[in-house]
């Protein structure tokens, strides 16, 4: 039966110095800041040893894990730090199945990609970095990178001859992030960098990335001879299979030049999420377009 641990109604006396000091030799400082006050209520309540045991191999077990993911977190650079707590699933019009088929983290273990993309204001950062931030909950590794950010560490890595080592790292994680791509026109060193990355994480990692651009414009953005060597560019996506459906406009945008409602019957105006979208010309693309309300 386990047992509810409980603080004296006293302070608890400190651990002998000696108890103190092979505690800290061995490295667990979880334990050791819970040891007095468990000790103490273990004798209060006369627990089993194996119970008071338990207990503190399992706050050592906490702490960890939480100083892991707040490491993680550090680790990964969010941009803002917004959680699926703050985002409001009934305000945006993607189907309540996709967001939560995509909230189950399943296709990161999949290794599959995801793309979100639509105009400004329309919470294409906030959702990925919501899943993100989910994923290192779940004990995942995530990296974030804007495109600028992800190329100036390419670049970096050029200079002193570690390229391979940089992608070798990025790719440890199990989710790599490229925000905003589009937001700027990409150049050579831009468009290498996302071929890098796209080539190494291609069915062993999961790239998910936010655009203002449908995936199937990119190859717009990119210079045309980056990949050369394929018969399409790994930076170029294939086009969806079919033609996604559409739904009801979003509410306006405050974000978004004088205001104006986004209307989805015209082009550019969609927030799209896309599975799959990197790919060689072997892959196929599952998509679905969606409409998304703007931030508020």
């Amino acid at each position: 039966m386990t047992r509810t641990r409980a603080t004296p109604a006293r302070s608890a006396p400190a651990l002998p110095d000696d108890l103190d000091r092979l505690l800290r030799r061995m490295r667990l400082p979880y334990l050791r800041a819970a040891a007095p006050d468990v000790i103490a209520t273990a004798k209060a309540q006369r627990w089993d040893p194996a119970e008071v045991l338990r207990v503190l191999i399992q706050e050592e077990v906490i702490g960890r894990d939480a100083a892991t993911r707040r490491m993680r977190r550090k680790t990964a650079n969010f941009p803002t730090g917004k959680t699926l707590a703050t985002w409001r699933p009934d305000e945006s019009s993607i189907p309540a199945a996709t967001q939560q088929g995509l909230s189950t983290l399943e296709w990161i273990g999949q290794a599959e990609n995801l793309a979100v993309s639509g105009p400004s204001g329309t919470g294409k950062s906030h959702f990925v970095e919501a899943l993100a931030q989910k994923a290192i909950e779940a004990d995942l590794r995530v990296a974030w990178f804007t495109l600028e950010t992800l190329t100036a560490t390419i670049v970096r890595a050029k200079a002193d001859g570690s390229t391979a080592r940089t992608i070798t790292r990025i790719c440890r994680s199990d989710l790599i992030v490229v925000d905003d791509i589009g937001m700027l026109p990409a150049g050579q060193d831009a468009a290498e960098a996302f071929y890098r990355i796209v080539d190494a994480a291609y069915e062993r990692r999961s790239i998910a990335v936010t655009s203002n651009i449908h995936p199937s414009g990119f190859d717009t953005i990119m210079p045309k001879n980056v990949g050369h060597r394929h018969r399409r560019p790994a930076t170029t996506p294939r086009p969806p299979d079919h033609h996604p459906r559409r739904l009801p406009p979003p509410a306006t945008s405050p974000r978004r030049q004088g205001g104006e409602n986004l209307d989805l019957t015209q082009p550019g105006d969609h927030l799209t999420t896309s599975m799959e979208f990197c790919c060689p010309p072997t892959r196929k693309i599952k998509s679905h377009r969606t409409g998304l309300r703007p931030d508020p």
